[in-house]
């Protein structure tokens, strides 16, 4: 066999750092979880310490000093001993997905096809972040995001069309405050009116009194489990196994619907108030500032711009996406909305001075 040649070497050690670096980012993770999700980190960090075995036994003497990985994974790697947060396992679920192995000759194909699972392992153990996420995270980018492009929209439409700096910062002002004012009413509507249809749903738990006395050859409460969901035959075996022992409070959570934690009213109104704020006074910044004119209009596009590529990143992160890609396309929405504002303004007033 012939002996590799420098170049192959310097990629066999690339990988071989790597590899220690992504078996330490899981290990890192793993040190601020326990149970399950501790013990699949720890399995992730084996398997990749096998991998490195791998290139060690290729390189033999060649494997010279330890090197370090890559930048985005040292970049993992501190972000996971600093936060070990869903944001981490995005990143690292992207990581896996970017592995070489497929198509390189000296990864055997067990390698390949390990780094293709871990990034499906890596997606479930973000899935679960995401969803314990996913309600606050939509209403912060929801609500920030319409304050950003819909107050930018307001400034750029009233500036437009030629009037005076002061009259352009009270809109500006006044859009915030209806905006954020419509989030958190509409968010009090909306959760307590949710709220309030869920318990109509819920069981009366006084009905769990009546248990001791029915009739145990007729069996209505197999009706009660039909009604929620269980086949016929599934109901009546689950009704007898309450009914033989009703000394053990099977039926506490029998009765009672599952439903999703949706929060209080009057905190989802406060939450919606604050991040459509947050984004809407980003365009007013510049004429609190005493910017006039092109100077005002440009200096607001680009904060909002920078905010809209920020939001559209952090989505894209999350979501397992390209983050530059999704940063783009917030700011082309953004943007779209608010031109079109703008050149209505310009239509119907006279220009900006």
């Amino acid at each position: 066999m012939a002996a590799p040649s420098a170049r192959t070497i310097r990629r066999w050690r690339k990988y071989l750092a790597d590899e220690r670096a992504e078996a330490a980012v899981y290990r890192d993770l793993a040190s601020r979880r326990d149970g399950e999700e501790r013990e699949i980190l720890l399995a992730l960090a084996e398997a990749e310490a096998r991998h490195e075995a791998h290139w060690l036994a290729l390189l033999g003497e060649d494997a010279g000093r330890p090197r370090p990985g890559d930048i985005r994974t040292r970049l993992l790697g501190w972000l996971a001993r600093r936060f070990g947060s869903v944001f981490v396992l995005a990143l690292a679920q992207r990581a896996e997905a970017r592995s070489p192995y497929e198509g390189d000759a000296d990864a055997t194909p067990a390698m390949a096809a390990d780094e293709r699972i871990h990034e499906e392992v890596v997606r479930g153990l973000a899935a679960r972040g995401r969803n314990r996420l996913s309600g606050t995270f939509r209403a912060a980018v929801f609500g920030a995001n319409d304050g950003l492009v819909s107050n930018l929209a307001l400034v750029l439409g009233i500036g437009a069309t030629g009037v005076a700096p002061p009259v352009i910062l009270a809109t500006g002002i006044a859009g915030l405050l209806a905006g954020a004012l419509s989030m958190g009413a509409g968010e009090f509507v909306s959760v307590r009116s949710q709220r309030e249809l869920l318990a109509a749903s819920n069981p009366n738990p006084e009905a769990q009194s009546a248990l001791p006395h029915l009739d145990v050859d007729a069996n209505e409460l197999s009706l009660v489990y039909r009604s929620r969901g269980m086949s016929e035959e599934d109901a009546i075996a689950h009704a007898a196994e309450v009914l033989r022992d009703l000394s053990v409070d099977h039926t506490a959570g029998d009765l009672v619907n599952d439903h999703e934690e949706i929060g209080s009213a009057l905190g989802a109104a406060v939450s919606s108030f604050l991040f459509f704020a947050s984004g809407a006074i980003i365009p007013v910044l510049p004429y609190l500032l005493g910017a006039t004119g092109i100077t005002a209009v440009a200096l607001s596009s680009a904060l909002v711009g920078i905010a809209l590529l920020g939001t559209g990143a952090v989505v894209g992160l999350l979501s397992g996406g390209p983050p530059l890609a999704r940063a783009l396309r917030q700011l082309a929405i953004g943007f779209g909305a608010a031109g079109a504002t703008y050149l209505l303004g310009l239509l119907f007033g006279t220009s900006v001075s």
